[in-house]
């Protein structure tokens, strides 16, 4: 699920980047720093969205530096357990071969899939797949996910291979 939160972090900013564009530089830098990470309490952080407020600088004493505290909202992903996805942004989920349908069995060779006895329906790569999560694991940096397709209303919504 995708949430739009309010979060707070400190910015260092070294003493080059004082003057006119400061502001600028500390959006900037955030940006960089955040955008594409992963928090195991957030989910991943897809988009700074807006900076609420940027804090006074305290000189960290000998280095020069300055510290900023920074408040900003951003658009976060974070799977949970039991929803459906068509697609899933930045996480990876796996499908054991116990959680595909007993009807499909893997076909090696060119161009590796999952095919159903009689043909019917292939899962291959690009194939768009609707699945659910039945499991997640937060580390402080990844989300990983365990998904199923061997419920009702489940599997391919969309076959590349179809068009050929």
């Amino acid at each position: 699920m995708f949430f739009h939160i309010m979060l707070e972090r400190n910015m260092q900013l070294h003493p080059r980047h004082f003057g006119a564009r400061l502001r600028e530089k500390l959006v900037s830098k955030l940006m960089k720093d955040v955008e594409g990470t992963c928090s195991g309490r957030h989910g991943f952080v897809v988009a700074i969205t807006r900076i609420e407020s940027v804090g006074k600088g305290l000189i960290r004493e000998g280095t020069g530096f300055v510290t900023f505290p920074v408040k900003y909202q951003c658009v976060v992903f974070r799977p949970f357990k039991d929803g459906i996805f068509a697609e899933a942004g930045p996480v990876q989920i796996f499908v054991s071969n116990h959680l595909i349908p007993d009807d499909m069995e893997f076909q090696s060779g060119d161009f590796p899939n999952y095919t159903t006895s009689d043909g019917s329906v292939k899962i291959q790569k690009d194939s768009e797949v609707r699945l659910k999560i039945i499991g997640t694991r937060v580390d402080a940096t990844e989300i990983f996910c365990i998904g199923t397709i061997k419920d009702d209303f489940l599997g391919v919504i969309n076959d590349p291979g179809a068009d050929a």
